[in-house]
This record gives C-alpha cells, sequence and structure tokens, in this order.
C-alpha cells in the first residue's frame, strides 16, 4: 500500500529550516533540565510502598487526590489484585506515620471498608541512586551498540553518527518535555522505571525508521554510483514516506488510544511515546540523513 506513489518533495533542500527546529527544541530541552529538572519518582529518589487490601470500589485516582494533601506530594497509586492497592509516596517521615496518615485519610473517605495493611517497604536513596545509574548505563550501552551495529550493516561511520544523532536528538527532546511540562499537565510526569523502558522503545522505533531509509540510500547509491549524494538521499525519502507514515500513524492510533482509555497509571508512559514516535519519525528524515549529507560534505 502507498500513500505518495510518486512523491517528489525536496527534504534535503528544506534541511536547514529543520536544523532550526531541532536546535530550539533541544535548547529549549537543556534549559529546562538545568533550570527545572526532573521529576523523579520513588524508583530513582527513594521513597516508601504500601498494599493495601480491602480497598473494594475505591478507585486507584480517588485515593491519590485524597491522599496528595496530607501526604504532602502526589503518591503514585496503582491496582494489585483483584481487592487491593499499591501506595507509593516520596514522604521522607517515619513509615509508621506514614502508614497511620494512609490510612486514617483512607478511612475517612470511605468509612465503610476493612483497611489492612499487608505489606510495607522502603526504597532507601542508595539503591535509588544504583537504579538511577543503571538506566543511564542502559541508554548510553544501547547508543554504543547502535553506532557499532550500523557501522557494521553499513561499514559507514557517517550512517553511525547520524543514526546516534537522530536517538540522542529524541531521547534529549523526550525529557526536555517531561522536565517542561511536569506540574502543567493533569497527569504525573515523574520519571521511573517505566518512562526508562519508554525511551528505550523510543530508540528502537526511531532506529528502524532511519535504518529503513538507509537501506534505501544504499540500493540507490549501488544503482547510480555516480548519483549526486544529496539527490539520492532526497530520493530515497521520498520512495520510503509512505511505509514511514503508515507504520507511524498506525502505530501513534493505537498508543493514543492507551493514553485515552489506559487509566492514569499509564499516561506518562504513552505520552513518552507519542512524543517520542512523533519526534523520532521527524528526526528520520531532517536529522538523521542531513547530517550524513554534512558529514560527506566536509569530508569532500
Amino acid at each position: 500500500m502507498r500513500l505518495f506513489e510518486n512523491l517528489n518533495v525536496d527534504f534535503t533542500g528544506k534541511r536547514r529550516v529543520g536544523y532550526m527546529i531541532s536546535g530550539t527544541l533541544l535548547i529549549l530541552s537543556v534549559l529546562s533540565l538545568f533550570t527545572r529538572g526532573i521529576e523523579f519518582g520513588i524508583d530513582f529518589s527513594g521513597g516508601m510502598e504500601f498494599v493495601i487490601e480491602g480497598t473494594g470500589d475505591y478507585a486507584a485516582t480517588a485515593v491519590r487526590d485524597d491522599l496528595s494533601g496530607p501526604l504532602g506530594s502526589t503518591p503514585e497509586v496503582k491496582t494489585f489484585g483483584d481487592s487491593a492497592l499499591l501506595i507509593r509516596t516520596l514522604s521522607g517521615a517515619d513509615l509508621n506515620s506514614v502508614q497511620e496518615t494512609i490510612v486514617n485519610t483512607m478511612q475517612m473517605s470511605r468509612p465503610d471498608l476493612a483497611l489492612d495493611v499487608v505489606k510495607r517497604d522502603t526504597v532507601s536513596a542508595r539503591f535509588a541512586e544504583d537504579l538511577l545509574w543503571g538506566a543511564l548505563q542502559a541508554v548510553i550501552g544501547s547508543l554504543i551498540v547502535i553506532f557499532i551495529y550500523i557501522l557494521i550493516r553499513f561499514s559507514n561511520w557517517k550512517y553511525s553518527l547520524g543514526a546516534v544523532a537522530a536517538l540522542f536528538h529524541d531521547v534529549t527532546i523526550v525529557l526536555g518535555l517531561f522536565s517542561l511540562l511536569h506540574g502543567w499537565l493533569p497527569f504525573s510526569l515523574q520519571l521511573d522505571q517505566a518512562i526508562i523502558a519508554a525511551f528505550l522503545t523510543i530508540v528502537g522505533y526511531s532506529l528502524n525508521d532511519t535504518v529503513v531509509i538507509f537501506d534505501r540510500i544504499r540500493e540507490n547509491l549501488n544503482i547510480s554510483k555516480t548519483a549526486n549524494l544529496t539527490t539520492v538521499i532526497n530520493q530515497s525519502i521520498n520512495q520510503t514516506i509512505s511505509r514511514t507514515v503508515i507504520t507511524s500513524g498506525t502505530t501513534l492510533l493505537v498508543v493514543l488510544t492507551l493514553f485515552i482509555f489506559g487509566g492514569e497509571v499509564l499516561r506518562g508512559f504513552t505520552f513518552a511515546l507519542i512524543v517520542g514516535i512523533v519526534v523520532g519519525t521527524y528526526s528520520s528524515i531532517y536529522v538523521a540523513s542531513p547530517v550524513v549529507i554534512e558529514l560527506s560534505q566536509r569530508k569532500a
């Protein structure tokens, strides 16, 4: 199925517009990261978690709203089994006093329920620091492995650098949006292990899109070895744009459905994927390929 049969758009000719857009987004992201910072979840900042049974039809969103005031921060509340809730809070107070605050607040709102704390635990700052370092290593390690993979597959370091530049661009912008928008949106944008999984998913998705374009560039260069590289890259992007739009569109539709109907717990995760799919599709065209062009021209 091809949506754009004979498309002939000058993508490479407009790459400087792409540089301006990407540069602006990257500057805003970095400034936000340095000024506003990131709101870390319990996984990376430490805190407490409680499993409370007997919650019945007491919805997780209602519990979250009820506890936000008494705890001084918005807790993470998830369903746990059939009739239990998992509550995570960043509160640094005594474990017993936090448990008493949670139980008393919930019983004030729903006195008909017989609540029972079946499990409680703490995530130490040291363990949270190790998790954060492990997550950072996972992202950096994935970029290094991708650089080597592209280098072996295409036998050209310029393609590797273009792919890694696009992935770094995507992750930085999504991370910057999490920093810029936390506290403004009606759902949590805390950075936790689920969001790190979303970042790695974005890396894989964006890379797949980039590799498809690079494959077509290589095929066209083999057909016409004397052709101008910029012309070949533009032709290759036009030839693969149909596949890009269909793949990105269908994936975005599924993720949007999850964002709307998946509940409060999945909002941050799906928001990261939505932004990542859009930015990743853009970067395959206006970051990865233009980097190859600029490096080739500078070498020449």
